[in-house]
């Protein structure tokens, strides 16, 4: 949002920000606070507007430098020491010999029994692990040792009714013997109903065990007196081997131990890999320095800088550098940034060498272009450049669609082009999942040969293939990816549709437009459009459609599409419901009815206008009369019906709120002259540009009103053009 500062009255006049964790500045998310700030700062200096700044973080080495670069003074800088909390924390740390990570992992579990026993025996307890496959597997071993004890249940503190009414509702099958134990387990990949159940179960303390992943410590504050952190590693599906969690993670794991007004102190239990243990006795004792972590990704947050205007040239880019938290770390832990000294001479050299390396990428990936006058380097944003940055997405992105994007792609070429995108190249490939990957390729019939099983990609493309055909996902960690999958996918695609219009593709573009329908909606463009109504289905279309065209009313309406139930529900409301009850019932023949109001119905009228006189030209024997290049504009009035509220999309399957919009596109064979994205209420006015042609004769230019939510609400229409002199 602060990329758009200079056309945005409300960011500059922003006058207090407010930023919680703000350690995490050398995290992977730490780039985007950094930028933000820094340029928060810089409109500031700008504008010459006051802002104030509070920074919220854990103790740090090097606060000082943090203040600084905040803009705040020695009055207004606080940095307690770790030991410095409401309630006193006591730290166990035990190393565990073993150089493979799963049975040093097994053999942490009987320490974290013996560790609730001894320091939480009737309180709450707080088990962290590194994958959601651990806490299951925690959870059985702990429930090992509690059958072999005197009072197996003694982590369930409600009666055996209770427990079993709630066990009865939840949905997860292991769960509902951990609960049956007192244990519960927390992570993203439960269902929401399961994870809400098990979160009230251990704040009401019916439950005195909840093993979770770190993201709860960063989620949901759920203090317990107790805290063991079994293991300080997890799985980097991208590197395909195992790496340390953040310091800053083990921390705010930490911090969840003690609770405020319930205990005097609280313990928290750090289980490591024995050869890291002095690391972290050094670590977790002491305050810890924050490193910028900018430069892994400077060329984007550079490419969105130039593409707002704010660095048009080398020095004024060199000068922004000068507001990041990174310059503040260069001049003062050179040597972690490869720089030998901070002689300025030597860091001017450093800065200027950086500044060039980072163009060069962005200039390869044609987001910029640099030129230069009067010994000064300017540099310009593309129009790649500015898709890059509209989009947030990565230079690198736009390099991948430059190369494979071409005018003839198919669908499924185009579903390729954006599942190979470098948003999804991080994308979690968890250990194992190659296997089940490769199960999925063997049941789908679209042919994905030539990509490795544990390629991220290939199971971003699997996840959609599977969410489109309707078929069961095989586990909930892969539900939880689609909805990932899901979020990014739509801003992947309009950038797409832009690099296609911008091309003059037609047919690409469109269909572009048509996988956009597809990942809203969760069907195949090619299957039945009815399909998208909930509660219809492929078994019953055959029954549907024969009872439909036994009413000629309905059968004039071709009420076996999308647009023609439309079309029948507003017309002939009665014959159709009537249909549709003797072939579903009367309750699914009401969702379907209801569904049916909320979808909406578009007419258009056109109007060509010649611009430089604002002169309507009327139709005349079918055809419109023009003059060879001579700009006019198709004005379109759209006329919407439909009664859902506000134009919030209804799409059962799609996880994220939207609004529906369209596209209006001006064609002629099969180049694409114009398209414009719009929203409407009741009614809009939506007008292209375009130059006729300069050869005299006949033109069939052909207006595409496409949405960019519904499948089979499309419309085309005819503009016929007749050049003369």
């Amino acid at each position: 949002m602060s990329r758009g500062w200079q056309t945005r009255n409300f960011i500059r006049e922003v006058g207090l920000m407010v930023i919680d964790e703000i350690h995490l500045l050398g995290e992977d998310r730490g780039p985007v606070l950094e930028v933000i700030v820094s340029r928060t700062n810089f409109i500031s200096d700008r504008t010459g507007r006051k802002l104030r700044i509070i920074g919220l973080s854990t103790a740090m080495a090097n606060a000082k430098d943090l203040a600084t670069w905040l803009g705040i003074g020695e009055m207004g800088l606080y940095n307690f020491r770790p030991s410095v909390r409401p309630v006193p924390l006591e730290v166990h740390i035990a190393g565990f010999p073993g150089k493979h990570y799963c049975p040093r992992m097994i053999s942490m579990n009987r320490p974290t029994y013996q560790a609730i026993r001894q320091h939480a025996p009737d309180s709450p307890a707080l088990v962290f692990c590194s994958s959601r496959k651990q806490t299951r597997l925690t959870a059985f071993d702990l429930i090992t040792f509690l059958v072999t004890d005197t009072d197996p249940k003694q982590w369930l503190h409600c009666d055996e009714d209770s427990i079993a009414l709630i066990i009865s509702n939840i949905i997860d099958v292991d769960l509902k013997q951990f609960l049956a134990f007192g244990i519960g387990i927390h992570h993203a990949g439960l269902q929401e109903r399961d994870r809400k159940t098990v979160e009230e179960l251990f704040v009401n303390q019916k439950i005195q065990v909840l093993i979770a992943t770190a993201t709860l410590a960063w989620g949901v504050n759920f203090p317990a007196h107790l805290v063991v952190i079994k293991g300080t590693e997890y799985f980097d599906g991208s590197i395909k081997r195992y790496v340390d969690m953040p310091i800053t993670d083990v921390l705010q794991m930490m911090g969840r131990a003690g609770r405020p007004q319930y205990d005097n102190s609280g313990v928290a239990c750090v289980f490591v890999h024995d050869i890291k243990k002095n690391f972290y006795k050094k670590f977790l004792y002491e305050p810890f320095p924050v490193e910028s972590n900018l430069l892994q990704v400077l060329a984007d947050h550079v490419n969105a800088e130039v593409a707002a205007e704010t660095v048009p040239t080398k020095s004024n880019l060199m000068e922004y550098l000068t507001w990041t938290y990174f310059f503040r770390r260069l001049l003062e832990n050179p040597s972690y940034y490869n720089l030998p000294d901070v002689e300025p001479k030597r860091v001017n050299t450093y800065l200027s060498e950086l500044v060039d390396a980072v163009v060069d990428v962005l200039s390869h990936s044609n987001c910029v272009l640099v030129t230069q006058e009067d010994n000064v380097v300017h540099y310009e944003s593309t129009f790649f450049g500015k898709v890059s940055s509209y989009y947030y997405l990565s230079h690198k992105t736009m390099l991948h669609f430059q190369n494979t994007m071409k005018y003839k792609c198919s669908i499924m070429d185009l579903l390729s082009i954006m599942c190979h995108s470098q948003e999804y190249a991080l994308f979690p490939v968890r250990h194992n999942e190659d296997k089940i990957n490769m199960q999925l390729v063997k049941i789908l019939s679209h042919n994905l040969n030539g990509l490795m099983y544990d390629s991220p990609h290939l199971k971003v493309n699997l996840l959609l293939q599977m969410y489109l055909n309707d078929l069961d996902l095989p586990n909930q960690e892969y539900i939880v990816d689609l909805k990932s999958v899901l979020d990014q996918a739509l801003r992947i695609l309009q950038a797409m549709v832009d690099i296609s219009a911008n091309s003059g593709w037609l047919s690409c573009s469109i269909k572009i437009i048509f996988l956009m329908q597809m990942v809203i909606q969760g069907r195949w463009f090619y299957e039945s459009d009815l399909l998208v109504i909930p509660g219809i289905t492929k078994p019953t279309l055959p029954t549907l459609s024969k009872e439909l065209n036994r009413n000629h009313s309905l059968r004039n309406c071709i009420s076996n599409t999308l647009a023609g139930m439309k079309c029948a529900s507003m017309r002939h409301s009665s014959a159709l419901e009537e249909a549709l009850v003797n072939v579903f019932g009367t309750n699914r023949a009401g969702d379907i009815v209801k569904h049916l109001h909320n979808i909406p119905w578009v007419e258009i009228n056109i109007n060509l206008v010649e611009i430089e006189n604002n002169t309507k030209i009327t139709l005349a024997n079918n055809t419109y009369d023009v003059f060879p290049d001579t700009e006019y504009e198709i004005s379109i009035n759209v006329f919407r019906k439909g009664s859902h509220d506000k134009n919030v999309l209804h799409s059962p399957r799609f996880p994220k709120k939207k609004d529906e919009g369209w596209f209006v596109i001006l064609g002629e064979e099969d180049e694409l002259h114009c398209i414009k994205r719009f929203n409407v209420d009741n009614r809009s006015t939506v007008s292209l540009k375009f130059c006729s042609p300069s050869r005299l004769g006949t033109y069939t230019y052909k207006l595409y009103l496409m949405s960019d939510s519904y499948i089979g609400l499309d419309q085309q229409f005819e503009v016929p053009i007749h050049v003369r002199q």
